[in-house]
């Protein structure tokens, strides 16, 4: 059995969490973070969300030897676009509703669903070139299941590592300025909804 696929799709995982849709994404959901870690730990649920999403829906095709149409993954993909503009603007509301947080502490929430919901939905946008790349290139089942597995662990570590990253601006020990921080989350909703109007646009 040739192992350099299944070891390759760690590295094209890894390198999978840094698309530009999963990076703003992240990017938004740390903004209410200002603990370094806590925002690591979004990286990983995310990640974990992203994972399971591909390794069901890849799973039904490869065992159940589906027809794979490439032109349905489009409105995935539009989906993920809508959830960046619904994530931007959900942002946007917590700034207007809690406007005080900037000036004084808040305790910080340990609640992942966000992050993990998020990875959810970014799963079905990136599960159609995965399956494709499988079904042209992997062979056996069982094979296709551990690409999927390796592919998911890569991305975990890759999107915990990019979570850690754009978690600093915003950790209290770094950065005690709360008007520059309201001004990067401002910027980074800003961003997440215009990239998620390129994406619907692009896909519908």
């Amino acid at each position: 059995m040739d192992i350099t696929p299944l070891l390759a799709s760690s590295i094209i995982g890894f390198s999978h969490a840094f698309e530009a849709d999963h990076l703003v994404a992240v990017s938004n959901i740390v903004t209410r973070r200002n603990n370094v870690l806590l925002a690591l730990k979004d990286g990983i649920f995310w990640g974990l969300g992203h994972t399971s999403t591909i390794l069901l829906v890849g799973s039904i095709f490869i065992l159940g030897k589906f027809a794979f149409n490439e032109n349905c993954f489009r409105y995935f993909e539009a989906f993920v676009g809508f959830m960046l503009i619904a994530l931007g603007l959900y942002r946007l509301l917590k700034i207007s509703q809690n406007a005080k947080r900037y000036h004084h502490h808040s305790p910080q929430t340990h609640d992942h669903k966000l992050a993990y919901g998020v990875g959810l939905i970014h799963g079905l946008a990136g599960s159609g070139a995965l399956i494709l790349t499988i079904l042209t290139t992997i062979q056996g089942s069982l094979n296709g299941i551990l690409y999927l597995i390796i592919f998911g662990l890569g991305s975990v570590i890759g999107m915990m590592l990019a979570a850690a990253f754009f978690s600093v601006p915003f950790s209290q020990k770094l950065m005690n300025n709360s008007i520059i921080r309201l001004l990067l989350t401002i910027f980074s909703s800003v961003l997440c909804i215009g990239l998620g109007c390129f994406v619907v646009y692009k896909n519908l």
